[in-house]
């Protein structure tokens, strides 16, 4: 059943008089059915009667925002730039130092090498302790041997890896090093395209989809030297950690899924299976199967990577960012990650310096104090920050209705999937409950 309606029924029956509205009625299914055929939309009398508790919270959520006027000259979100007029970006007061790459010895057995962090893996592989063809086929041989447990694997990409992977050691033969990511394995979302691979956006009705090109972050990080190993699970069209094989579950727990949608990156690398993955989030995608499965993640500023072969959820609102085990992972991924591509036109490029370990004693850092008790895992944060000697000063969040702007996000995603919901294939999704994209 499509996402579309829902909001298009919300724009088409809310009240358009300039007097305060009374509140909406709900609608009854003869009501909704008579509005979808205005729009050119035809439903099934069950698909209308589900949508009803929906098409009124719209309403609902429209009249609660309409408390907050937005004056005319109100820019849009897109083309966003978080300078006031006159300003101007600063290069940042942190000076880059020269990268440093920690003493690595080769282990005895490569498996020991599952939980390394990117910084020692780059280290064995400059010093030529560990080709890159070791450690990719290292990632291929755990991502086949164990994720039968994750299902978090769409696509293993074992002859483009191994290809890389030894175009990067003739590279290293000849004296040349990309930086810390050369040879080091990692995954992609599979809503991001890539060359001879399906991209099927974690749906049965993209299952097939082939986009036979690689994705701005996919381009960066081959030209960084790091090597693609696997697409991974998304809930489809982004949403929760269920897609058309089942669910993406927690690599601690199996018996709890991995949240979503960026299912897939958190669980395989929480479990050793790559390195660190390519995520996105519109609403939550990276920060909560990141809290769920135990991983150091980034989700970055809007426009800070580029977007240009990333399925659209919604325009104002979706973002890239790399999923790792450590701050300093995430650095190093996205110093090769960010920046604008010629194609996301929201992209920007602005300064971004790989530091020295900094002494962080004396810095003034806001919380919100009421979540330092009711949330055992911040509350931890906090008291290593006092312990770094860091000073803790509470702020107070303006209480906006955030839930009801999300009304922004369905009309978006409608938007882009209007097709799907005018060719019925909605109904292929593996959800279908109220709260589910086809309703």
């Amino acid at each position: 059943m499509p996402t579309l309606l829902p909001l298009l029924l919300a724009c088409a029956l809310a009240p358009m008089q300039d007097a305060e509205p009374a509140a909406p009625a709900f609608p009854e299914v003869h009501d909704l059915d008579v509005a979808a055929r205005v729009l050119g939309l035809a439903f099934e009398e069950r698909e209308l009667a589900q949508m009803r508790k929906a098409v009124t919270e719209r309403l609902d959520e429209l009249e609660r925002l309409r408390a907050f006027p937005v004056a005319w000259d109100t820019p849009m979100a897109l083309g966003f730039a978080p300078l006031l007029p006159g300003m101007e970006a600063r290069v940042g007061v942190l000076d880059a130092g020269p990268l440093v790459l920690p003493e690595a010895t080769r282990p005895v057995d490569l498996e020991q090498l599952a939980f390394a962090d990117v910084s020692t893996l780059a280290a064995l592989v400059k010093s030529r302790q560990v080709s890159c063809v070791e450690l990719t086929e290292l990632f291929l041989g755990r991502l086949e041997r164990l994720d039968a447990k994750l299902n978090s694997v769409v696509t293993l990409l074992p002859e483009r890896a191994l290809a890389t992977a030894r175009a990067r050691d003739a590279e290293l033969e000849r004296g040349v090093w990309r930086g810390p990511l050369h040879g080091i394995p990692y995954g992609a979302k599979d809503l991001l395209s890539a060359k001879g691979a399906p991209t099927t956006w974690g749906a049965k009705p993209y299952e097939h989809q082939g986009l036979d090109a690689d994705a701005s972050a996919i381009a960066k990080l081959e030209d960084a030297g790091a090597v693609l190993v696997a697409k991974l699970s998304l809930g489809a069209l982004a949403m929760g950690d269920e897609w058309f094989r089942g669910r993406t579950n927690n690599p601690w727990n199996p018996e709890r899924g991995s949240s979503g949608s960026s299912a897939g990156p958190a669980a395989a690398t929480a479990a050793g299976l790559v390195p660190f993955a390519i995520g996105s989030e519109t609403l939550g995608s990276i920060v909560s199967p990141s809290m769920r499965c135990g991983n150091t993640s980034l989700r970055p500023t809007f426009g800070r990577v580029a977007r240009g072969g990333a399925m659209p959820l919604s325009w104002s609102m979706d973002k890239l960012g790399p999923m790792g085990r450590s701050a300093t992972d995430l650095a190093l991924v996205f110093d090769a990650l960010h920046g604008a591509d010629g194609v996301d036109l929201d992209a920007v490029t602005r300064p971004f310096a790989l530091t020295a370990p900094v002494d962080v004693a004396g810095w003034r850092v806001g919380f919100v104090a009421d979540l330092r008790e009711s949330n055992a895992s911040y509350a931890a944060t906090l008291t290593e920050l006092e312990r770094l000697g860091v000073e803790l000063v509470p702020v107070e969040v303006p209480r906006y209705p955030v839930w009801d702007m999300m009304i922004v996000l369905m009309a978006e995603a409608a938007a882009s999937f209007d097709e799907l919901t005018r060719d019925g294939r909605d109904d292929l999704l593996v959800q279908q409950g109220d709260e589910a994209w086809p309703n």
